[in-house]
């Protein structure tokens, strides 16, 4: 390898932790929001959940805002978590290509299980979140819509 070519290899190794960081911190996002979701729903099929939005009294536009001020952090994570998976997949490549060249079978594997590890728990915080995502965009506009028709936003 050329100097300028194992300086690119070095600089997107640094890159290694802090996104196995961020996927760990998505992962552990996504199972928070996933109770508080399943508490919602709960709450929601007892009958016994409060809205946000209710009592806010104030314009449609604003609460829009409000839903997707609430909504943001779940769609960032849910788009946001399966590059930082394909990331942490493919630096360890590098490495495990290396070593396959070299005949080290047991670095490849080594880096493989990192790599593997990494954009699976990745899918699986996006995947949380996305249906996360999903069903209370719903919820958050049907309880708009409610509100409209009841007159409490104009």
């Amino acid at each position: 390898m050329s100097s300028f070519e194992l300086s690119l290899f070095e600089v997107s190794r640094l890159f290694l932790f802090p996104v196995l960081a961020l996927i760990v911190g998505a992962l552990v996002y996504a199972l928070v929001v996933l109770g508080m979701f399943l508490v919602e729903a709960v709450q929601r099929w007892r009958g016994n959940h409060r809205s946000v939005l209710a009592g806010s009294g104030v314009h449609s536009d604003d609460l829009e805002l409000k839903i997707m001020k609430r909504l943001e952090w779940l769609r960032i994570v849910s788009r946001a978590a399966p590059m930082l998976g394909l990331v942490a997949t493919m630096i360890p490549m590098g490495p495990a290509l290396l070593a396959l060249g070299e005949g080290n079978a047991a670095s490849v594997g080594n880096n493989l299980v990192v790599a593997f590890s990494a954009v699976i728990l990745a899918l699986v915080a996006a995947s949380i979140t996305f249906f996360v995502l999903t069903i209370r965009r719903r919820w958050l506009l049907e309880e708009l819509r409610a509100l409209e028709r009841a007159g409490g936003a104009a």
